[in-house]
């Protein structure tokens, strides 16, 4: 298994962080490390992250933001960080472990044996596997995920899982170089930003460049940070997404800002 580094962003996860699953499948996976990023919180997460890198110093790397910032900005400077640090892949996972630590395995086998330089979660309830959301959660997801897959033009089911890989490479560097104009949805501009470089480049389609993988588990957990609010707030996201994406002056402006330093040659991998 390729070095991986897994960032997990904590805004007040003191009571959440699952010490005990962290601590066994990092003993089982020395290939696997996690970078946590402390979004300003008040809580005692500093202290649950520190008792974590004494046990294990060499799979565990912290990162304190002054003030909370949002994951979006959490899991940029948790990337930021990781990307000179050596590893093959990096991707970033709920704090709340909702989608299991072992289903990290499952993508890197994915990245392992595919051109694909991005590998999603994609939380489908199917036969015989255990995918438990909340029905409001699930239904207004839905909807959520129709309109992001229009703004995207890509056949995406689920942009919004906290279950994320990619391979480390110049593009990744360049899609997480300059904070989100959304945080909410950051995922879909994040997505929409490897959409811009890939075509700059040539490189390949994007229906082949991001695998979707239908996860075996994905339980709802109690204390979830998105709130009744977060779903009023995700049509203006949305609406921000398609004015900075397609509106032609405003477009123009963002395209600059995304490929700044973007040659048009084949993608780099570190």
């Amino acid at each position: 298994m390729k070095q991986t580094a897994i960032i997990i962003p904590c805004y007040n996860e003191a009571e959440r962080l699952d010490q005990s699953k962290i601590m066994t499948y990092l003993k089982n996976t020395p290939d696997v490390s996690f970078v946590f990023v402390n979004d300003g919180s008040t809580d005692g997460t500093s202290q649950v992250i520190d008792r974590l890198k004494k046990e294990h110093p060499l799979q565990i790397h912290a990162l304190d933001l002054c003030h909370n910032s949002g994951k979006a900005e959490a899991v940029r400077q948790g990337i930021l960080k990781a990307i000179p640090m050596s590893f093959s892949y990096i991707g970033y996972w709920d704090a709340d472990l909702s989608t299991p630590l072992d289903t990290i395995n499952d993508f890197c086998e994915l990245l392992d044996q595919n051109q694909a330089h991005t590998v999603i979660g994609s939380r489908v309830k199917l036969l015989g596997r255990n995918i438990e959301r909340e029905k409001t959660r699930h239904y207004l997801g839905r909807i959520f995920a129709t309109f992001a897959s229009m703004i995207l033009k890509l056949p995406i089911y689920d942009t919004q899982c906290g279950a994320k890989l990619f391979k480390n490479s110049t593009d990744l560097k360049q899609v997480f170089s300059s904070p989100f104009k959304v945080n909410w949805a950051f995922d879909i501009e994040m997505i929409a930003r490897y959409k811009l470089i890939t075509e700059l480049r040539n490189g390949p389609e994007m229906r082949t460049a991001i695998i979707e993988h239908p996860l075996d588990e994905w339980v709802h957990k109690q204390g979830s940070k998105v709130k009744g609010f977060d779903f009023i707030k995700a049509p203006m996201e949305l609406i921000k997404l398609f004015v900075i994406l397609y509106v032609p002056h405003v477009s123009a402006i963002y395209r600059k800002t995304v490929l700044k330093g973007v040659s048009n040659n084949t993608i780099l991998k570190k």
